[in-house]
C-alpha cells in the first residue's frame, strides 16, 4: 500500500510539473486575435460571411464588457516588426470588400465604442451598387478607420500572370491614395491567397504589412506580410465562441492551409 502511495504521488507530481511547462510553452504562443468582417446586414438565411447588425454590436460589446484592448492594424504591424511584447487582450478589427452595409450599419457602432478598424477595398468596385462610395471612405478616413487594399477587381492573385498581378497591387495602392488622399500602407490578399513573389510585389509597391485568411503556416504571426486572421459571421452568437475566438490561441490549433 505504502509503495501505491508512492506511485500514485509520484504521478500527480509529474502530472503537475508537465502542466506547468505546456503553460510556460503556451503563454509564449499568444497571437493577437485580428477579427476578420464582410458584410454586416441582415438576411433571410445563413451566409458565413455576414453577421447581423445587432449581433455585430453585441461583438464590439462583448470586447468592452471583458476588458479588451483595441488595436489599429497599423499599431499590429509596427510592434510585431519590433519584437513587442502584446498586452493579453489585445484585438484588432478588419473587414474586407469595401461593402456600403460597413458604412450603413458597422461605422456608427465603431464610433459608439471608440474603437479603430481597417477596411480593405477592392478599388474598382467603390462608387458601385452595394458597395461603399468614396465620399463614405474619406468621411471614415478622418474618422478612425484605416483604409487598405484589397486589390482592384478582387482578383485572386496566385491565378493572374506577373503583370496583372503588379496591376492588382500597385494600382489599388494608387487609387486609394488618388480618391482619398491617405497613404494605402497596408494589403488584403483576397481570398486569403498569396505566394513568396506576391508578398515580394505587395513590398515593393510600398506597403507596410498584409492580412491573410487563415491561409498560410505562419501560426503565430510573425511575418507581417501574411497575418492570419479569424472570421466573425452569425454562428459566433455564444459567449463561448467568442472567448475560443478571442483567446489569443485560436491560430495555434487550427488546421494549417496552403496559402495559394
Amino acid at each position: 500500500m505504502a509503495r501505491i502511495k508512492r506511485s500514485l504521488k509520484l504521478a500527480i507530481v509529474l502530472f503537475i510539473a508537465v502542466l506547468v511547462v505546456f503553460a510556460s510553452w503556451l503563454y509564449g504562443q499568444y497571437t493577437v486575435p485580428i477579427m476578420m468582417y464582410h458584410n454586416v446586414a441582415d438576411t433571410d438565411e445563413y451566409r458565413a460571411n455576414t453577421v447581423r447588425p445587432e449581433l455585430f454590436e453585441r461583438h464590439m460589446a462583448y470586447l468592452k464588457n471583458h476588458g479588451f484592448r483595441v488595436l489599429s492594424f497599423a499599431q499590429l504591424v509596427q510592434l510585431t516588426k519590433t519584437g513587442q511584447a502584446f498586452p493579453r487582450k489585445s484585438v484588432v478589427i478588419t473587414f474586407d470588400d469595401g461593402y456600403a452595409d460597413n458604412y450603413e450599419h458597422a461605422y456608427g457602432i465603431l464610433r459608439k465604442y471608440g474603437y479603430p478598424a481597417i477596411i480593405f477595398v477592392p478599388t474598382d468596385l467603390m462608387n458601385t451598387d452595394g458597395y461603399l462610395t468614396w465620399d463614405q471612405i474619406k468621411e471614415m478616413a478622418g474618422n478612425g478607420i484605416t483604409i487598405g487594399s484589397h486589390t482592384r477587381r478582387h482578383s485572386y492573385l496566385p491565378d493572374l500572370p506577373p503583370a496583372e498581378q503588379r496591376d492588382e497591387i500597385f494600382g489599388s495602392k494608387h487609387a486609394i491614395e488618388q480618391n482619398v488622399g491617405v497613404p494605402a500602407e497596408y494589403f488584403s490578399y483576397p481570398i486569403g491567397g498569396f505566394s513568396e513573389e506576391i508578398k515580394r510585389l505587395v513590398k515593393e509597391a510600398g506597403y507596410q504589412g498584409a492580412a491573410a485568411t487563415n491561409r498560410g503556416y505562419d501560426r503565430l504571426n510573425r511575418d507581417v506580410f501574411e497575418l492570419k486572421r479569424v472570421r466573425f459571421g452569425d454562428r459566433d452568437d455564444r459567449n463561448d465562441y467568442l472567448w475560443i475566438k478571442l483567446s489569443g490561441y485560436y491560430n495555434l490549433f487550427r488546421e494549417a492551409k496552403n496559402p495559394y
